[in-house]
Formats: structure tokens, sequence, C-alpha cells
């Protein structure tokens, strides 16, 4: 039974200014009848829960869910038409069939939807096409249609959505989108009337990779000098964002070794910088080969000879040319052309038998690139590793040797691998003949600059000399 407890309140004095009311209340209206009805969204909503026997929490939960769903549907409605079935399309049984655990290798625009707008796709329509294919491939969603990789492809999706909302992320899968376009037509076999047509998409496609943005357009034939010198300076000065980390090779799995951990990166490192060097060399020469058969050039040059020629002459006639001499010149002109084209022909012609014996030579030298190599890791195991005789070599001895060939091998051509083949079996037995066959091609190689920086730890020296003290097996 519950005690009750007397707080000890007392009231204060009255005011010395109160006084009671001298207005009397007055009487109360009679009672009247009024008809209620069950009726409202919270009658509605206690009728459907006891309807289908739901707790309050279960019925909290598809409220919010509902809300959810009407929040979005809001949404996209006021997106714009580009958002129009984005992430909704029926994926291909390849797309479907996608191995999470290779996200290096799927295409993670064509994952959500995105391939026919890769990296022009903006962050609003990463997050639509993502949100609708997590509704439509969600596992919970997804737990009685059969398709036991469900689970796989939505992790797909997932990751593909971790790459494309992450800028570095996405810069490296956009350096290397395998899916994009990249064709350049020849710039001799153009037509001067198609040269804006047929290189405009080109460097619009290149000018993706810019720091610097907006990136001046090719322009029209009808461009001025200033615009056209503006866009050539723009591409001999490109600062290209393009990087190759995507390529990257990971660590062997369950290697704890720093040794190989510092070994990998120095190798990707010296691949990406590899990468870099040539995509600067094919940007270099596309502009190279563009600038050369640009029309507009030409026109320009035209029309500042003319001014020249104007202001020379000023106040003087304009000389007038014998019609037939012009005609005589430009047929003259023609002759020589078709002229020197036959000749270029008939060259041709001689050349293609001995260009075909030289590409099957190379292609049955790179055919054989595996056979040569491991005859030459034959001799080199046959002289104990250049170890001395009756001493076992060791596994860092052996590791650093095949290393080292490999490196090797890698700086020359499949033919010349085949000489050094030849050489190093020439020398048979002969540890010291060996080691100097091999120390020869190094040689020839950095004095060639094949190696270049491509591999600092083993080409570090400018001439053989110093290759022969510092190379540890060679």
């Amino acid at each position: 039974m519950s005690a009750s407890l007397t707080l000890p309140v007392s009231l204060g004095a009255l005011p010395s200014n109160w006084s009671e009311s001298s207005k009397s209340a007055g009487k109360l209206s009679s009672p009247t009848k009024h008809s209620i009805f069950p009726a409202g969204p919270s009658f509605i909503r206690s009728t459907v829960r006891t309807k289908l026997q739901r707790s309050f929490a279960e019925d909290d939960e598809v409220h919010s869910s509902h809300a959810a769903s009407l929040a979005s549907k809001s949404t996209e409605e006021e997106l714009g038409p580009e958002f129009d079935g984005l992430g909704e399309e029926q994926e291909s049984r390849d797309v479907l069939d996608l191995d999470a655990k290779e996200w290096k290798k799927q295409d993670h625009y064509a994952v959500l939807g995105l391939g026919h707008m890769r990296y022009k796709a903006n962050d609003d329509h990463i997050r639509v096409a993502h949100r609708r294919k997590v509704l439509r491939h969600h596992p919970d969603k997804k737990a009685n249609s059969g398709d036991a990789n469900n689970d796989s492809f939505f992790k797909c999706i997932q990751k593909a959505h971790e790459t494309l909302t992450n800028l570095d992320r996405r810069r490296q899968f956009d350096s290397i989108d395998w899916e994009i376009e990249d064709f350049i037509p020849d710039p001799k076999s153009v037509k001067p009337e198609n040269f804006i047509k047929a290189f405009g998409p080109v460097f619009d496609r290149e000018g993706r990779f810019s720091k610097k943005q907006p990136v001046p357009s090719l322009g029209n034939m009808e461009s001025s000098k200033q615009e056209v010198e503006g866009f050539y300076d723009f591409w001999y000065n490109f600062d290209s964002w393009r990087s190759f980390e995507w390529h990257d090779k990971e660590v062997n799995e369950g290697s704890d070794s720093r040794d190989d951990k510092r070994f990998t990166e120095k190798k990707n490192k010296s691949e990406r910088a590899r990468r870099k060097k040539d995509d600067n060399t094919r940007l270099r020469e596309l502009v190279d080969n563009v600038l050369a058969v640009d029309p507009r050039i030409k026109r320009i040059r035209a029309e500042e000879k003319a001014a020249r020629d104007a202001k020379k002459n000023k106040g003087k006639a304009p000389v007038k040319l014998d019609p037939k001499a012009v005609k005589e010149a430009e047929d003259k002109k023609k002759a020589e052309e078709a002229k020197a084209a036959e000749e270029a022909k008939k060259n041709s012609v001689e050349d293609k038998a001995a260009r075909e014996a030289a590409k099957k030579a190379k292609e049955a030298a790179r055919k054989n690139l595996k056979k040569f190599k491991k005859a030459i890791q034959t001799s080199i195991t046959n002289v104990n590793y250049f170890q001395p005789a009756g001493q076992a070599p060791s596994a860092s001895a052996i590791e650093a040797s095949l290393n080292e060939l490999d490196s090797l091998c890698a700086s020359l051509e499949p033919e010349e691998v085949k000489s050094v083949k030849d050489d190093v079996e020439k020398a048979g037995t002969d540890a010291g003949a060996v080691k100097a066959a091999l120390a020869g091609w190094v040689a020839k190689a950095v004095a060639a600059g094949k190696t270049e920086d491509a591999k600092p730890g083993l080409f570090s020296a400018a001439t053989s000399a110093r290759i022969l003290d510092q190379w540890a097996i060679f």
C-alpha cells in the first residue's frame, strides 16, 4: 500500500491590493448529444495494423519505409530527362557473372548502368544509378529468387560505387578505361574539308586528362591565327593528370617481407613512369602530325603573304601573270609529283619482301622468347650461378641472378635475346666466359639507351665498366 507524504508548504499572504471579484459566473449550458464516427489517419492506421496483425514497431518500420520511398520518388521526379531509365536497364549475363574478387578487371561504369556516359557521368548520375541498382539487386530483396550470384553482383555494385565516388580512384580507372574509343585517323589520309570533323572529337577525348579546364577546342576552318596558335600552344604544354596506378601489381599473397613490398613498389613506380612517358610521347606525336596537315596554317600563311605583298606593292599596279605560264608551271609540278609517287610505289614493292621476311623473323623470335630465356637460365645454372665450384648457391643468389636476367631480357628485343642465348651457349660451362657474354649485352643495352631509368637498381651505371663493378651477378 502506498504511503502519503505531507509536504511542508505554506501559502503566502494575499497582496494588499487584492479584492474579490464582484462579477458572478454565468450559468452552465445544458448538455448536448453529438454523434462521433471513427475516422481519420490515426483510426485508419490502427485498423490496418490490427487487420494485418502487426506490432507497433513493425507498423512504424513499414510507414517509415513508405515515407522514404515517397521522398525518393519525389526527388527523382525533379531530375532531368537524362536520368530516365538510368540504372534500370537489364544487365547482360557477362555483367551479372562478374567476380567481385576481380574488381580491377570489371567495368565499373557498366556495372552501374553508366556505360553510355562513362567519364561524362557526374556525381548525381552515379548516386541515382547506384541507388536504383541497390534497390533491384539487394540480397535481402533477391533472397527468394534462387540466383546464387546475386550477392556477388551486389558486391560488384558496391565496389563500383566506391571507386567512382573517390576522385583519385576514379581518375586511375578513367586513365586506363579500355572501353573508350581511342581511334585516331591517319592525318595524311584526311581531306582538308574533313579536318575539323576528323580531329575535333579526338582532342575533345584527350582533353579529359587535362589539369587545366576548360580545354580549347580545335575550332573551325575560319578560326583566326590567334585561336589556332593558342590551341597548339596549349597542347604542346599539355599538363596531364593521367596516371597508371591501376596496373600496379600486388605483393604476393601471404608475404610479410618488407623487401618484397619495396621491390614490388619499385617495379610499379618504374612501370608507371614508363607508361607515362609513352603516353606523353604518343600525345606529342599526335599534335605534330595534326599540325603538319592543318589546312588553316596554309590559309594563314597565304593571308600573311598577301598582306606583306600588298604593303610592299602599295601604290604600284599589281603584276599580271601570264595564264599560260601559270598553267605550264602547275602541269610541271603535277608531273613531278606523279613521277615521285610512281618511284615511291616501285620502291615499296621492292622493299615489301624484305619487310615481310624481317617481320616473320621477329614474330618467330617473339614466339620463342620463353625458350631463349630458359636456355640462358640453364647456362647460368650450369655455371653454379657464378659461385665458386663446390659451393652451393644461396637462395638469395639464385633469386638475384634470375631477377637480373628478367630485367636484361625485358630491355632487349626478342631477336637480341636470341643472340644472347647463342653467345651464352658458345661460352659453354666456362663461368667467366658466360659472365663476360652477359655483361657485354648489358653494356650494349645501356649504350643504346634502351634501359634508360626503367631499371634503376640494375642499370644505374653509365658505362659497361661501372656495370661490371656494380652488377652483383654479371
